[in-house]
C-alpha cells in the first residue's frame, strides 16, 4: 500500500496547534489539505487524495460550512482502507447525526428562544457564536418585551438590555424598585418606534416621576399610542399634549393643581385617585377641558371621592357625541340629578358604571327608559339606596344586558333599639313619655329583607356579594354562567331557586354550609339518582329480555353525555 508523505506532513502541523482556530479554515476546500504552498489536483480533474485518519477533521465539519463539504468525502471512504484499517462505521453515524443538528432551521430556534426570560437569553447567548446569533436576530426581530426590574438591576443593565431591541413597539415594565425620569430618558433614546408603554409598581415601591417629566416623555415619543402608569403620587402639574396617543391610564393621583389635555385623538382615559379627604383637585375644570380637547373620547372611567353632580355636569356639557362607556366611581355626592344629564346627553351608552354614588330606583328607572336598546353592562355596587326592585325593573327594561353588578348594595337594615333596662328613660312620670319608653323597651330588633326575582335571556354574570339584605333569590337566565353570592349571610337555603343550565362558575365564600350545599343539590345534581339504562329490555308482556337496538344506546348514551355536560360546574366557597 503506497503512503502519501505530503500528507503526512502536512497533517502533523495541525496536530501540534491546540488552539482553535478563529479566522476561518487554512485548509483546501476541495481536498482538505493546507493552502500554504498546495496545488490542488482536483482542480485539473484529477483524483482527491486521501483525507488523513484524524478526530480533528471530524470536530472541523461542525463549526464550518466549507469543512462539511469536505466531509461529505468520508462516506466516499468506507469502500476502501487507509493504513490497512479500514473505516469505522461508528464514525459515519456520528458524522449523519451531527449534519442533523446542523440542519435545524434558525427560524425553528428564534421559536425556541422566544420562551426564555430575557436573562436566560443572556446566558443562552453565551454558549456558543450560533447561538449567540439566533439570539441576537431574536432581540432584533422583538416586538413586545415585559421585564421585571429588580433592585439589584442597575439603569445600565436596562439601557443595555433595550439597546439590543431597536424595534420594540410594546414595552411593559414590572419595577421591584423605586422608579425616576431617568428610566423614562433611557426608554426615549433606546426605543425611538414605541407605541405602547406601561409602568406596574409593585407593593412599597414608589414612582418618583413627576408631571412635567411625564409630560416631555410623551412629547418626545411621536409615536406613542398607549400610556399606562401606576403610582402617580408626585405628579402636580399634568400638561399632556400628543398628536397620536389613543389611551392614558394614570393611577393614584393626589392633589393635581392643573391637569391639560391636548390629544385630539384620544378615545380611552382612565384616572384613578387616591382616597384622599384632602385631595385638592378641581375635578369640574378638567371635565370641561376633557369635552373641548379630546373629543373622539369613547371610554370614560375616573375613580375619586371628590365626583359631585358639579362634575358631571361639565363632563354632560361637553357632549361627546362618541362616549360608549362612562364610569365615574366612589361619587357618594352623584345623585338621581346627575343621572338625568347624563341620559338625556349620551344616549348611545353601552356601559354605565355608577359603583359607590347615591342614586336610587328612580335613577334606575331613568336608565331603563333612555337606553334600552344600547346598554350591555350595568354597575351599581356600593349604592345603599337602590332595592331589589329598582334591580328587577332593571333586569326587565334591558333586554341587551349581559352583566349586573349591585354588589353591597341591597344591604341589612335594621332598627336596633335598646331596652330599658341598659338606659332607662328619664321623666317616666309624665304619661306620654312613659308610654313610648314601654314601647321601645318591648319592641324587639327588627330586620327587612327583600327578595330578588331575575327572569333573563342574555344575562351572563350577575354579581350579589355582600347583599346581606336578601333572603330569597330566584333565577330563571338560561345563558347565565357566573354568579357571585360571597357573604350574603342571610340568604335562606329554601328560598333559592336556580334555573340556569349553562353556570360554570358559583362563588360562595362565607356564606352557610346549608347554602352551599343547596346550591350544590340544584346545580350540580350531587344528590339525584342516575338513572340505569339497561342494553336489555323485556317484552309488553313481561315474557323475556330482547337486545335494544344500537341506534336507541346511542341516543341513552348522548342523553348522558349531555347531562354530564350540564353538571360541569364549579363552587367556590374557600
Amino acid at each position: 500500500m503506497l503512503h502519501h508523505p505530503s500528507v503526512d506532513s502536512a497533517t502533523a502541523a495541525p496536530k501540534r496547534a491546540a488552539l482553535p482556530k478563529k479566522r476561518g479554515s487554512y485548509n483546501c476546500g476541495r481536498c482538505g489539505l493546507p493552502k500554504k504552498g498546495h496545488t490542488c489536483p482536483s482542480a485539473d480533474g484529477g483524483p482527491a487524495p486521501l483525507l488523513p485518519r484524524s478526530g480533528h477533521g471530524l470536530r472541523r465539519a461542525l463549526f464550518s460550512d466549507e469543512n462539511r463539504a469536505s466531509s461529505a468525502l468520508v462516506p466516499a471512504l468506507a469502500d476502501e482502507e487507509v493504513a490497512g484499517t479500514p473505516v469505522p462505521e461508528v464514525v459515519e453515524e456520528e458524522e449523519e447525526e451531527e449534519d442533523e443538528v446542523m440542519i435545524l432551521p434558525t427560524s425553528c430556534m428564534v421559536e425556541v428562544l422566544k420562551r426564555l426570560s430575557p436573562m436566560e437569553l443572556m446566558r443562552a447567548a453565551a454558549v456558543c457564536r450560533g447561538w449567540r446569533g439566533c439570539v441576537r436576530r431574536m432581540w432584533r426581530s422583538a416586538e413586545e418585551l415585559r421585564l421585571s426590574v429588580s433592585p439589584r438591576s442597575q439603569i445600565r443593565f436596562v439601557g443595555s438590555l433595550l439597546q439590543k431591541c431597536a424595534g420594540l413597539s410594546r414595552l411593559t415594565l414590572r419595577m421591584e424598585s423605586d422608579v425616576d425620569a431617568t428610566m423614562l430618558a433611557c426608554v426615549v433614546f433606546s426605543l425611538p418606534n414605541l407605541e405602547a408603554f406601561e409602568i406596574n409598581m409593585t407593593k412599597n415601591m414608589v414612582n418618583r416621576i413627576t408631571g412635567n417629566e411625564l409630560s416631555r416623555f410623551v412629547a418626545e415619543k411621536r409615536c406613542l399610542t398607549s400610556l399606562k402608569v401606576e403610582g402617580c403620587t408626585n405628579i402636580g402639574f399634568l400638561n399632556i399634549s400628543s398628536s397620536s396617543l389613543s389611551t392614558l391610564w394614570l393611577s393614584n393621583l393626589c392633589c393635581i393643581s392643573k391637569m391639560v389635555f391636548k390629544c385630539p385623538n384620544l378615545r380611552e382615559i382612565s384616572l384613578d385617585f387616591t382616597r384622599q379627604e384632602n385631595d385638592s383637585t378641581d375635578l369640574v375644570t378638567m371635565m370641561e377641558n376633557l369635552g373641548s380637547s379630546c373629543p373622539r373620547l369613547t371610554n370614560i372611567h375616573i375613580a375619586s371621592i371628590q365626583l359631585c353632580n358639579e362634575a358631571v355636569l361639565a363632563l354632560t356639557s361637553a357632549n361627546l357625541r362618541c362616549l360608549r362607556m362612562l364610569s365615574l366611581v366612589l361619587g357618594s355626592r352623584i345623585t338621581d340629578a346627575a343621572v338625568t344629564s347624563i341620559v338625556s346627553c349620551y344616549t348611545s351608552l353601552e356601559l354605565l358604571d355608577l359603583s359607590g354614588s347615591s342614586i336610587s330606583d328612580s335613577g334606575i328607572r331613568m336608565i331603563c327608559k333612555v337606553l334600552p336598546e344600547t346598554l350591555s353592562r350595568l354597575l351599581l355596587a356600593l349604592c345603599p339606596n337602590i332595592t331589589s326592585s329598582g334591580i328587577q325593573f332593571a333586569a326587565v327594561q334591558l333586554p341587551l344586558l349581559q352583566l349586573i353588578d349591585c354588589g353591597m348594595s341591597i344591604s341589612d337594615t335594621g332598627y336596633h333599639y335598646e331596652s330599658s333596662q341598659e338606659k332607662p328613660c328619664p321623666n317616666i312620670e309624665r304619661s306620654g313619655e312613659y308610654t313610648m319608653c314601654q314601647k321601645l323597651s318591648t319592641m324587639k330588633s327588627q330586620r327587612i329583607y327583600q327578595k330578588l326575582i331575575i327572569k333573563h335571556a342574555n344575562l351572563r354574570k350577575l354579581s350579589l356579594w355582600g347583599c346581606s339584605g336578601l333572603d330569597a333569590l330566584y333565577l330563571n337566565c338560561p345563558e347565565l354562567n357566573d354568579l357571585n353570592l360571597n357573604s350574603c349571610t342571610n340568604l335562606h337555603p329554601e328560598r333559592l331557586l336556580l334555573r340556569c343550565p349553562n353556570l360554570k362558575d358559583i362563588h360562595a365564600s362565607g356564606c352557610q354550609d346549608m347554602l352551599i350545599g343547596a346550591i350544590r343539590n340544584q346545580v350540580l345534581n350531587e344528590f339525584v339518582a342516575v338513572e340505569n339504562h339497561l342494553p336489555c329490555k323485556r317484552l309488553a308482556d313481561g315474557s323475556k329480555r330482547v337486545q335494544v337496538p344500537l341506534f336507541i344506546q346511542q341516543i341513552s348514551d348522548g342523553k348522558k353525555q349531555k347531562r354530564r355536560q350540564m353538571t360541569q360546574c364549579i363552587v367556590h366557597h374557600v
